[in-house]
């Protein structure tokens, strides 16, 4: 036995009810002829007349046609949303610092460009049997520390990667982010991508690897995902776009110490306001070369350093493009070069990311920066360039980036903040967003090597203890004699009290180095805590890091 769908039946009753008003207007009409009196009028209708009857039945017709359309058209809207996004490419990212979150939006942006329906999501958000009814998702996926997913994903590691499904039905693509540096690299995005083909999944195009932001490999993938629409033309992603920002001050923290030199730098918009930002956002640095070695090199090719060339679109002196480029290997170069085909051979520095030590309401942001050195003793590229080769009142090319996975919590919950070294660059910014709320529960677990010269803004700190805004305060010196001590010690000797703030609310946010210290800190915290509550509190964003 079968029965009409409640959709079929909803279409065949309009037709029915103006049948029945049809043959119920014939009745009438019927019933009225037999009260006219006389013979029938025999006149022919003239042929206004006639034209305005057919007018009226047309349009009647057709208003009957467009109440059934609207009627089809609402039952197909009221279809389930899933059921509707079925056909939709689902981008989906994990980050650690923001930058896949801002590639996700601009793939989401070219995709929809390109006329096709998109649905966003986080890694965290997808489940067993929501990834099993994507037909098409395009991943963008970063690898922090040594070859580890981002915080957010661990979740989804855990509670999905863990399981064998059945994915023969998705079409997929992975954005690998990942720095060179690091023997992992890009391994979360392989380790991803290995496993959706396991599942069973189909692979839309090859894994892209991206280094640093290459500007050549996110070509790439954007050429890939302009197929996946209508073929139009996209537009290219545009680098970062850097603000001209002043070098207003520069002081050494630490001399004397046994460690490299640390610097406090504040720094300036050149014309425009101080933008907005939040505690745990990042400064993108554009560096440059020393200008005492780009003339030197020049000198070497001998070309004069105000030749005009065109390099990234914009007309500019020589010596700007090379300041802020890699040079050419100098023995493959010919004898005389020319000023433009030098500068076509020079690609764009990397930029470097800082943790933002202060907030927009301190009239300037501040960064804490230690001059890292080569293995050759020669400065690092940005650290050099912020510490030793940028002078004050220098631009400095600086673009900041929201790092919504290390913003704040409100201000009514509990907050641990653990670092060592530099690290306490975001927690500075965290301790002065939360005096800003007033919130008073903060406890600040630091580590260094000697209090007399790295108890980096020591004034500050002690202050905000004796006014009441950090709850807490334990610090560790590893070198002031007796046996080596770091935060991570400091964290076990507070075991007790740690599992108490935790059991009250509290979050944990840990800024400063992968190499010894998030690690050892991480173990200690499982220890205190125990393995399954760590992870749950990583899953629930209650434990945070910003490790570098």
């Amino acid at each position: 036995m079968s029965t009409s769908s409640p959709t079929a039946t909803r279409g065949i009753a309009p037709w029915v009810g103006n049948a029945l008003v049809m043959l119920l207007l014939a009745i009438c009409a019927w019933l009225l002829a037999g009260l006219h009196e006389g013979d029938w009028w025999q006149a022919t209708p003239s042929m206004t007349r006639s034209g305005t009857a057919i007018a009226a039945l047309l349009a009647y017709a057709g208003l009957v046609a467009a109440f059934l359309r609207r009627g089809r058209a609402r039952d197909r809207s009221a279809k389930p949303a899933a059921v509707a996004a079925r056909g939709a490419v689902w981008v989906v990212h994990a980050s650690q610092t923001g930058f896949a979150m801002e590639l996700a939006d601009m793939t989401a942006a070219a995709l929809r460009r390109g006329g096709v329906t998109v649905q966003r999501a986080g890694l965290e958000h997808l489940d067993a049997p929501r990834l099993q009814d994507i037909e098409r998702a395009v991943f963008v996926v970063s690898t922090t520390g040594e070859g580890d997913p981002p915080d957010p994903a661990l979740g989804f590691v855990r509670q999905v990667m863990s399981q064998t499904l059945a994915l023969g039905s998705l079409q997929y693509a992975v954005l690998a982010l990942g720095d060179r540096e690091y023997t992992q690299f890009c391994a979360f995005g392989h380790q991803l991508d290995d496993w959706l083909r396991r599942q069973g999944a189909a692979s839309l195009f090859d894994l892209v690897e991206v280094d640093n932001a290459d500007d050549s490999a996110l070509r790439h993938w954007q050429h890939h995902i302009g197929q996946l629409g209508d073929g139009g033309e996209v537009p290219d992603w545009s680098a970062p776009r850097y603000q001209a920002w002043r070098l207003r001050e520069r002081v050494e923290l630490n001399p004397g110490s046994l460690g490299g030199p640390a610097f406090h730098l504040s720094l300036a918009p050149e014309a425009d306001a101080l933008p907005a930002w939040m505690a745990g956002d990042i400064a993108e640095i554009g560096p440059q070369h020393a200008a005492r070695d780009v003339e030197d090199f020049l000198r070497r090719i001998d070309l004069a350093g105000d030749t005009q060339v065109l390099w990234q679109d914009e007309t500019q002196p020589l010596a700007t493009v090379l300041a802020r480029s890699h040079w050419p290997d100098t023995a493959s170069m010919p004898v005389r070069m020319h000023a433009q085909a030098l500068a076509d051979a020079c690609t764009p520095l990397p930029h470097r990311e800082y943790s933002i030590a202060s907030v927009p309401a301190d009239g300037a942001l501040h960064l804490l920066v230690r001059l890292m050195r080569r293995p050759d003793g020669s400065p690092g590229l940005g650290s050099g360039w912020l510490c030793t080769h940028a002078q004050p009142d220098d631009t400095i090319a600086l673009r900041v980036r929201r790092n919504p996975n290390f913003h704040p919590p409100a201000a009514d919950i509990p907050m641990i903040l653990i670092g060592n070294g530099t690290g306490l660059a975001g927690l500075r910014a965290h301790l002065k967003a939360r005096m800003q709320s007033g919130a008073r529960r903060n406890w600040l677990l630091f580590g260094e090597r000697q209090r007399a010269h790295d108890f980096f803004h020591a004034d500050e700190v002690l202050a905000w203890q004796a006014q009441g805004f950090l709850e807490r305060l334990d610090l560790t010196f590893s070198r002031d004699g007796g046996e080596h001590r770091y935060v991570q010690h400091a964290l076990r000797a507070q075991a007790d009290r740690v599992r108490q703030w935790m059991d009250e609310g509290a979050v944990l946010y840990v800024c400063g180095s992968l190499a010894g210290m998030a690690p050892d800190v991480d173990a200690a915290l499982r220890d205190i805590l125990g393995d399954d509550r760590v992870e749950a509190l990583r899953g629930s964003g209650r434990y945070r890091r910003d490790v570098y």
